[in-house]
Formats: C-alpha cells, structure tokens, sequence
C-alpha cells in the first residue's frame, strides 16, 4: 500500500506535464500560404474550403500575410460578413502581417477591406471549438472527428530571426520528455 500513493502521485504529475504541452497555442497562416489572403481564383478555391478542412482551439494565433498599400483584414459581424458590410469592423488590421488571437470558442467572420473584394470572394468565417472538460467524457461533437490538429501550415520565423528556445510548460519547468523520466525514475526507486 505504501508504494500506491507515490506512484498514483507521479501518474498525476506526469498526466498533468504532458496536458501542458499539448496545450500550447499554435500559430497558423490564414489558407496556408503568405499569398492566400487575396480575392480567390474559382469559387471551389475559397478560404471557407481552407477553414472547413482545419480545426482550431481557444489559444491559436491566425496570421495573415498581404500587401498593406492594396488590402486589409476585418473583423466583422455575421450579418456585416454575409453583407460585406466594411463601414463597422469590430476590429480593422491594415499591416500587412496581420496577427490575431483566437480568444473564445464560436464563431469568426474576417473579410477583406479593399473595394469589392468581399464581394468577389476574399472572405473567410471559421469556428474555434470549445475547450475540452477533461474527464468530462460528454461526448458533444467537440468531442469527436479527426483529432485536434488542423491542417495548417505554420508560420516560419524570417531566416535572420534566431530560433526560439525551447518552450518549457507551467509544470515547473518541466518538458514533457523530463516528466517521463522523472516519473520513471521515482517509480524505480519506490519499487526498489
């Protein structure tokens, strides 16, 4: 009985490091491509194809690349966005490298602020999923599908941008690899 408790401690502890790191926001570029963010080509190759086909979480970050001096982004309503409606944005970006947090579950209407581009195409909603209950088990839709990852193409760092350090999760410090060994490792010694 005196080896259960630290080892159901250490499972814990391990459960919770690899939790951490699976929940790290990702960055995604907006249709894939630095040159997606443009009135699209056929109506089969629209940014709602783009969005239908990826998942995406509280957390993550959309980019979009494109011209500064010629488009911007919108964040619009549901009826601005069916309307292309672009004298009330809820919020406007005109940078050319555009980030934006997705920091609620539900639904989002984005379109492009240059005339008439909406109106041939350059728009995109997308839906960001409710956060899992873990444990919870209620078996909603969030809950079922092809996994959790979209099919996104990430965002590079510009080639004189040094890489980033190694993100470490709020579980002290602790990356995932360093959580198995440790939990391996106490459960070694509690066995011995």
């Amino acid at each position: 009985m005196g080896i259960i408790v630290p080892v159901l401690t250490l499972v814990f502890l391990l459960l919770t490091t690899m939790g951490h790191a699976a929940s790290k926001p990702r960055v995604i570029l907006v249709g894939g491509s630095a040159q997606a963010w443009k009135v699209p080509d056929s109506p089969s190759n629209t940014m709602n194809h783009w969005a239908e086909d990826n998942r995406f979480k509280v957390g993550d970050i959309l980019v979009w690349k494109y011209d500064a001096k010629v488009d911007s982004v919108l964040q619009v309503t549901k009826e601005d966005y069916d309307s292309c409606n672009t004298e009330k944005p809820l919020k406007q970006f005109n940078d050319g490298d555009t980030k934006f947090e997705l920091d609620n579950s539900g639904a989002y209407f984005f379109i492009s602020g240059a005339p008439n581009h909406c109106a041939k195409g350059q728009k995109i909603q997308l839906v960001v999923l409710a956060e899992r209950n873990p444990g919870g088990g209620g078996g909603g839709s969030a809950d079922r599908g092809a996994g959790d990852n979209p099919k996104v193409t990430p965002v590079s760092p510009p080639a004189n941008t040094p890489a980033p350090a190694p993100a470490h999760n709020a579980a002290g410090g602790l990356d995932v690899g360093s959580g198995l060994f440790l939990a391996a490792f106490a459960i070694g010694l509690a066995m011995a």
